[in-house]
């Protein structure tokens, strides 16, 4: 299994002979190292309805053909726009081709910003679990830190974790850093930083409060094999 790290929370995942992408705001993210017009994905998964998560997923969807894991309220209304989609919720697991899925909570919002200034309702947000080749992924998505980290850290063997650490919207490197111990994951990356000014962050210090020294801070298009 190959990963690789894009800007923001957009994380791409190779795995039997599929591309899964996270997350894939790539138009006005300044920090990712894609450009839509090349990328090539099986399946995307959206952990919420933000824009800065949602991003190019209904053009990169209808172009590859993708299948979009989210919410059932999200998946819905992607539905509505031609897209492909497979709906979930908190607690469900399904086992698709390439893997298992499994949504956990999320603390966070998740609507929808139209170019109407509308606010669509996006479900409820969540983290995701995905299990392929032995391993194990917990993408977290945005979230405020929980205690019940630590239930899914004692379920199941996280090899990677991918946790916010920007503050403001989501968890600060401090709290995320406990959420790394709660989780137990062997190894943690940072994400959802740098993006916006509210969220400028020194992921080195991230890195640093880690207890186990697990840490690893991805530059945008740098990969790690599981």
């Amino acid at each position: 299994m190959k990963l690789s790290y894009h800007g923001h929370s957009v994380v791409k995942v190779e795995t039997g002979g599929k591309t899964i992408l996270f997350d894939p705001f790539i138009t006005g993210n300044e920090l990712t190292d894609l450009k839509v017009s090349e990328v090539k994905a099986d399946v995307i998964i959206l952990t919420h309805a933000h824009n800065d998560h949602v991003g190019d997923t209904v053009e990169l969807a209808k172009k590859n053909d993708a299948l979009v894991i989210t919410n059932a309220d999200l998946a819905t209304y992607l539905s509505w726009q031609g897209v492909r989609t497979h709906g979930m919720n908190i607690g469900g697991a399904y086992e698709f081709d390439f893997g298992k899925v499994k949504m956990t909570q999320a603390f966070h919002g998740s609507g929808f910003a139209t170019a109407d200034q509308q606010i669509i309702y996006g479900g409820m947000p969540a983290g995701v679990l995905l299990f392929a080749e032995g391993k194990t992924v917990f993408h977290a998505g945005d979230t405020g830190l929980f205690s019940d980290m630590k239930l899914i850290g004692e379920l199941h063997s996280i090899d990677l974790a991918f946790l916010p650490i920007g503050d403001n919207f989501t968890m600060g490197p401090e709290d995320a850093a406990l959420a790394a111990e709660f989780l137990q994951a062997k190894q943690v990356v940072p994400i959802h930083f740098n993006t916006f000014p509210p969220i400028k962050q020194d992921p080195q210090k991230f890195i640093g409060l880690l207890k186990e020294q697990n840490g690893r801070v991805l530059q945008p298009g740098e990969e790690i094999q599981l």
